[in-house]
């Protein structure tokens, strides 16, 4: 395959987009395309043995900042590193974009100015995976739509469908809706239009669910407008920032709890390994035309690589052609 990483994407860029552009064209032997200053990501690539790795640097003159508001770089920023890695992708020049950049502004450039929306998609969808006792779960909207309408969700849940399928090989994937209650009729107007259309897109739609079901297990896809993913996402991550250090201090409160601590070490590394959102490395960008992966600006190089990972998996489960299918 053919990757196209912004590596100016994260928040040291182009540090960790080199070194995990690097640890991607070792371990999946891919060519990594390295959009950006081209200056400083040849110094950094110095830093690494890459001799018999693929990897390709195309330079761009302006970089998105976490800071530029996504309405003004789309028309004001054309030679950025998102701009260009897009473009390559929409030209047929690399297979999947990826980027730790600024999330509005990728949304914005994607849908408005480069690779646009898959034909018949009202609003592409942004989600979000979370893996959970070794099974994973994708959200979405997790932000891109704070307001919607009914035929929205609907899309949302085909796409999640078909994501979970090609891209997370799980086979008749259960498709739930965010709700207050399990129970037919529970929820918001938009809950309720919702629940009324999704079982007609032909995905296998198990009905309401709660936040109790997302997060035990009981569904493979769980859909929900932008502003209620939105809350959801930043309230779990709150809430294990604040659990674990509630547990760090109460490990060292005594020495009894710093010996058991010690001894319990690595049972809370492989527990915090499940939920560190740099395992997952980036999430989909639903319903654009091309493959579009997003991670966080905070992304060091194992997140960039497996976001790249993410990028393979859609591009090899052929998610953009399975939507444009799974619409007609």
């Amino acid at each position: 395959m053919r990757i196209v990483l912004d590596a100016m994407g994260s928040d040291d860029n182009p540090v960790p987009d080199v070194e995990g552009a690097v640890l991607a064209a070792r371990e999946y032997g891919d060519t990594i395309i390295l959009v950006g200053d081209q200056a400083k990501i040849r110094v950094e690539l110095t830093k690494y043995d890459t001799q018999g790795l693929s990897l390709e640097v195309v330079h761009a003159a302006q970089v998105v900042t976490m800071t530029d508001k996504p309405s003004q770089v789309g028309r004001g920023k054309p030679e950025s590193s998102m701009h260009i890695g897009m473009n390559l992708v929409k030209n047929g020049e690399g297979d999947a974009f990826v980027t730790a950049g600024n999330t509005g502004a990728a949304l914005s450039i994607a849908i408005l100015h480069t690779m646009k929306r898959i034909r018949g998609i009202h609003r592409p969808a942004l989600s979000a995976l979370l893996y959970i006792r070794g099974e994973s779960v994708i959200l979405t909207d997790m932000g891109a739509n704070a307001d919607c309408k009914p035929e929205w969700l609907a899309q949302f849940g085909m796409m999640g469908s078909i994501y979970a399928e090609r891209a997370l090989k799980k086979p008749n994937p259960r498709v739930g809706l965010l709700s207050n209650g399990e129970e037919e009729g529970k929820g918001s107007q938009l809950v309720q239009s919702a629940a009324e259309l999704l079982p007609a897109t032909g995905v296998n739609f198990i009905g309401n669910v709660e936040p109790k079901e997302v997060l035990t297990g009981g569904v493979d896809v769980a859909v929900m407008d932008g502003f209620s993913g939105n809350v959801f996402l930043k309230t779990m991550e709150a809430f294990g920032s604040v659990l674990f250090d509630m547990i760090r201090e109460e490990l060292y409160a005594d020495l009894r709890s710093k010996v058991g601590g010690l001894l319990a070490r690595p049972a809370f590394h492989r527990v915090y390994k499940q939920i560190d959102p740099f395992e997952t490395g980036g999430v989909p960008l639903l319903g654009v035309d091309g493959v579009v992966i997003i991670g966080h600006g905070r992304s060091n190089a194992v997140a960039i690589k497996n976001a790249i990972r993410q990028a393979r998996n859609a591009v090899s489960g052929q998610i953009v052609g399975a939507i444009r299918e799974g619409l007609n």
